[in-house]
């Protein structure tokens, strides 16, 4: 394990996208506990594409124009959806007062199929694995499938680690938040128009 690939993958999980997105509007929403659902979600989003990529099929999505144009296009309108949730406080961006205070597995449990959708229908994520960590396993490493499934394993801590601690301190100052309609009301807009735009990304995105 290289400095240089720890460095790298701290840059890339903390960069602001999809995840880290629905992670602190979740946390913002939902709080603390949900925030920490939302973390694990998204980082087990990163378990098919991390297979996708040792299985190569990452490599079909890089060839293939209809197979990336279709996974491309449902990561879209799922985006497109999010926004539509954000404006109209539906599903697990509903704003819920008692979040922290009454233990809700079904809240929880579609807080992390959201999360776990939104990298899924990520076809970049797959291409992203394909090209990133093969740069860090040596020509002559005699187990490059190993070795790439422990690369993966320490990016997937990183981004479970960076995404908990995003929606942490979000879910901080929620109730500094939700007591304030007009507040609230512009976070609506502004997650709205982040997921909106994330989506618009996403439809330009090129393989």
């Amino acid at each position: 394990m290289t400095w240089s690939f720890l460095l790298t993958t701290l840059i890339v999980v903390a960069s602001p996208g999809t995840g880290v997105l629905y992670t602190l509007a979740v946390a913002l929403t939902r709080g603390s506990r949900a925030s920490v659902a939302a973390a694990f979600g998204c980082t087990l989003g990163i378990v098919p594409q991390m297979i996708a990529a040792m299985l190569g099929l990452a490599a079909i999505l890089h060839t293939s124009a209809l197979a990336f144009a279709a996974l491309k296009w449902g990561g879209v309108v799922y985006l497109l959806y999010m926004a539509w949730q954000a404006l109209r406080e539906r599903g697990a961006l509903a704003v819920d007062t008692e979040a922290d205070t009454e233990g809700k597995p079904r809240s929880s449990r579609r807080v992390i199929v959201t999360a776990v959708l939104i990298n899924i229908l990520n076809p970049k994520l797959s291409i992203f694995f394909l090209a990133f960590l093969p740069q860090f396993i040596a020509v002559d490493e005699p187990h490059p499938l190993m070795r790439m499934a422990e690369l993966s394993g320490v990016f997937m801590a990183m981004t479970f680690a960076v995404f908990a601690l995003y929606g942490l301190f979000a879910a901080a100052v929620r109730e500094r938040v939700i007591t304030r309609p007009k507040v609230m009301a512009w976070l609506r807009r502004s997650f709205a128009a982040g997921f909106a735009l994330l989506g618009a990304r996403l439809a330009l995105a090129e393989r």
